[in-house]
């Protein structure tokens, strides 16, 4: 079938699209190879280089920072999402001080570089590395979900709440009973690739001396007597953070498609209709 935006390709369509894979494979093999054959050239795979991760320290080091990585962005992630609510109906309200306030604090912490916030909470306020990275992570990450609720809000079809305000609802129930529900749909997929960068700004607190995954990796590097001593490190580390990434990307995914899907109403049973009561003045005889 053609439609009027796209057409099926044809048969020398086909075989072009296929020639275009296949040499895209080709390249993405050959990439591959190259990049194996030069870490074996260099001696990375070496029995020496790989045997003290088998060392019980070492696999409780590399635990112990995958444990305060995912402790630090649970923590992020959670304080997050209330910031960017608390932002996002500052932005919505009709009141146009706060709708202002709540504005530049959106714009200033988007604009400011999460290294900078991380820096100036440990280096200025005195606090605590994980404190630092949180707050860091937060004021940047609740911002950028603020917008993401407003535009989410904003997309509802006017109408929608129109119709609430008709019927004498307040603002705070229109926008918790008809306008949050149904903007859920659009925002939720936004809100889970969020949290993806979340995840991986959480690798920032090495700096800090924050001992979350990376720095585990960083310490295991510099105390070992290799030749290229971070190649073993990072082709542990770099395939964890890769795996947690693409979960919550899979996640987003299953949810958008969880979204789209209609939802399915069971129909209630109607009851027969009874004789109804005469309004006033209506003399005419019951049926």
């Amino acid at each position: 079938m053609t439609t009027a935006l796209y057409d099926l390709p044809g048969p020398r369509a086909r075989r072009r699209h296929r020639c275009y894979g296949l040499g895209s494979t080709a390249v993405l093999l050959a990439l591959l190879v190259w990049i194996v054959s030069l870490l074996w050239r260099t001696h990375q795979f070496t029995a020496a280089k790989w045997t003290p991760f088998l060392y019980r320290g070492i696999q409780d080091l590399l635990l112990t920072g995958l444990g305060n990585t995912l402790r630090a962005f649970g923590l992020a992630a959670v304080l997050s999402l209330a910031l960017g609510a608390v932002l996002a109906a500052g932005r919505l309200s009709v009141h146009r001080p706060l709708r202002r306030v709540c504005t530049l604090l959106v714009e200033f912490f988007r604009a400011m570089p999460v290294l900078v916030m991380i820096f100036f909470v440990y280096v200025a306020l005195q606090m605590a590395p994980l404190t630092a990275l949180v707050s860091g992570l937060t004021l940047y990450n609740g911002s950028v979900l603020a917008e993401v609720f407003r535009t989410g809000v904003n997309s509802v079809e006017r109408g929608q709440g129109e119709a609430a305000y008709a019927l004498g609802l307040r603002k705070t129930q229109v926008m918790t009973y008809v306008l949050v529900p149904q903007a859920v749909r659009a925002m939720l997929p936004a809100i889970i690739s969020q949290l993806v960068v979340a995840l991986k700004d959480t690798s920032l607190g090495f700096l800090i001396t924050y001992e979350e995954f990376l720095h585990a990796g960083k310490l295991i590097a510099s105390n070992l007597d290799y030749d290229l001593p971070f190649i073993p490190v990072v082709l542990v580390i770099s395939p964890v953070y890769i795996g947690m990434c693409m979960l919550l990307s899979w996640l987003a995914h299953w949810v958008a498609g969880r979204q789209r899907r209609s939802p399915k109403a069971a129909a209630d049973e109607v009851a027969a209709p009874q004789p109804g009561t005469l309004l006033p003045g209506d003399h005419r005889a019951r049926g």
